[in-house]
């Protein structure tokens, strides 16, 4: 699913309206009409209580107008309660103002808050109400009897539905731009907005659903959009069927360089996880000291042990051996429980530029690098870094707060600064390309916020990178299925306590889907 900016929004119906002749007002009557048809799907059983359309300036008051008249016509009882005088409304919205007029629809204005009270009645009791305030160009912050108005939407017992966007949302970020409409449907027009999608305007958005409105297909493709949602019908399409005549030798040979002393069970999930993405062959490679410990641990997985420090992390005599293990595999993942010893940590850098494979860097191997992008940008082959957080703000040299506020902007920030693929873990993980584009995952719930997750995760991705998946599509096809069988064990065993083994457990059950 295609995400938008509101000026790449306000673009679209810009070229729609004057390059292929196609009126605003065609434009404001399919976005009325296809809101009303979701009300009719998903609310009829309310309808006989009446629907409350709150209208505000502009053309989101427009679209409500039209939704008014069409419930109208339906045989619905509707109050319209405008929000500005009749003569503030401008254009296409203006036009049906005048409509409802003719009609002799009851158009209330509510020009403060007093005028609100008195209306408060009828709202409580409708069976519908339908937030038309603000749309996608609200830049400020909502308030008198805007926000009174949202209040009581909110505060009443009716279901919400909003139109574009729940009112008090930023359109670019999901931010609340003060009082905002917690929706229970919304409706937006012809594309979805980035702030939609992204938390905390997750949280106020309830359904979403996409209303076409007649931007013409070709304009959309012009547009140069590079932010998507990755949900089910984006997975279904990047994903390959595996051919009948497979073998291990045709879904490839990814090398783990994982653990330390202490740390076996990042190694272990890493190898796990690889496993479960359908990986023909998995060699973990680990100091030579915890060889025994994880070669009983992993069964399908070869268990290689390497040059070891005093402290029983990876030297850099390793090094050699590794390459020479490299000669063989398709795919390299490194990081999880690797160890931060000054020798162990220049062993990273030199494996992140020097390997000539496709490469996944989590963890202490991400940690190794500081602020200093070098070693990834003169990497010899595709580079996929997968920070959390925190690991971002230390690469960024900034704070995790900073990284939170604006997930996308960091994740691109370390995308053009290092060339590599960014994943940048949380709600809502952000892939983020060198080239701009930016990915963001629709699947995930708060009880993967528990150890190992990460480190699976590291070898899902190894895994389809090793099966010639490129560097992109197995970052986002990864994160997806990782999330989505996280999502299927919160149903099935609760939202939180189940275990990042049981959730690369799941995932054959998703390729099989």
């Amino acid at each position: 699913m295609l995400l938008v900016t509101a000026a790449q929004m306000q673009r679209l119906d810009r070229r729609t309206i004057e390059e292929f002749a196609i009126p605003g007002l065609i434009l404001m009557e399919n976005a009325g009409r296809g809101v009303c048809d979701l009300i009719h799907r998903h609310f009829a059983a309310r309808l006989h209580q009446g629907v409350t359309v709150l209208a505000g300036p502009g053309n989101n008051g427009g679209d409500g107008f039209v939704i008014a008249r069409h419930l109208h016509q339906a045989g619905v009882k509707v109050k319209i309660l405008a929000l500005v005088s009749g003569e503030k409304f401008k254009g296409d919205a203006l036009t049906n103002y005048g409509i409802l007029k003719k009609l002799g629809l009851p158009i209330a204005e509510c020009l403060d808050s007093a005028s609100l009270s008195a209306v408060s009645g009828p709202i409580k009791r409708s069976g519908l109400i339908v937030d038309a305030i603000f749309g996608t160009g609200l830049t400020r912050e909502v308030t008198g009897r805007f926000a009174r108005s949202i209040e009581m939407a909110n505060e009443g017992p009716a279901p919400i539905m909003a139109v574009d966007i729940p009112s008090g949302l930023s359109a670019d970020t999901g931010r609340p731009l003060g009082t905002t409409i917690r929706a229970d449907i919304t409706a937006t027009m012809a594309l979805a907005k980035i702030g939609l999608v992204l938390h905390p305007g997750a949280d106020y958005v309830g359904d979403l659903h996409v209303v076409e409105i007649g931007i013409p297909r070709s304009a959309i493709n012009e547009a140069g959009i590079k932010t998507e949602l990755f949900d089910e019908e984006s997975f279904r399409t990047v994903l390959r069927p595996r051919p009948a005549t497979g073998h291990k030798g045709t879904f490839g040979h990814i090398l783990i360089l994982a653990g330390s002393e202490g740390k076996t069970g990042a190694a272990a999930l890493s190898a796990h996880g690889a496993l479960r993405s359908g990986a023909g062959l998995v060699t973990l490679g680990c100091p030579s000291g915890i060889q025994p410990v994880l070669a009983q641990k992993l069964t399908e997985a070869m268990v290689e042990g390497l040059p070891e420090t005093r402290s029983g992390t990876l030297s850099r005599e390793a090094m050699p051996v590794i390459e020479s293990m490299l000669e063989k595999r398709e795919a390299l993942a490194m990081g999880p429980g690797l160890g931060l010893g000054r020798e162990t940590r220049a062993l990273a850098c030199q494996l992140i530029e020097a390997v000539p494979v496709p490469a996944v860097v989590d963890a202490d191997a991400l940690t190794a690098l500081g602020t200093d992008y070098g070693p990834v940008r003169r990497a010899k082959g595709p580079r996929v870094l997968t920070p959390h957080p925190g690991e971002m703000a230390r690469l960024l040299g900034c704070t995790t707060a900073e990284v939170q506020h604006d997930r996308m902007a960091a994740a691109l920030s370390l995308a053009h600064s290092s060339g590599a693929i960014v994943v940048l873990k949380g709600a809502r993980t952000v892939i983020a390309a060198p080239d701009g584009k930016i990915s963001i995952n629709s699947t995930g719930n708060p009880g993967m916020g528990a150890g190992g997750m990460g480190d699976t995760l590291t070898g899902i991705i190894g895994g389809l990178l090793a099966q010639g998946y490129a560097a992109w599509d197995a970052a986002r096809i990864s994160v997806f299925v990782h999330g989505r069988a996280a999502d299927q064990m919160a149903k099935l065993r609760g939202n939180w306590g189940y275990l990042a083994s049981e959730v690369a457990d799941w995932i054959p059950h998703l390729w099989s889907q």
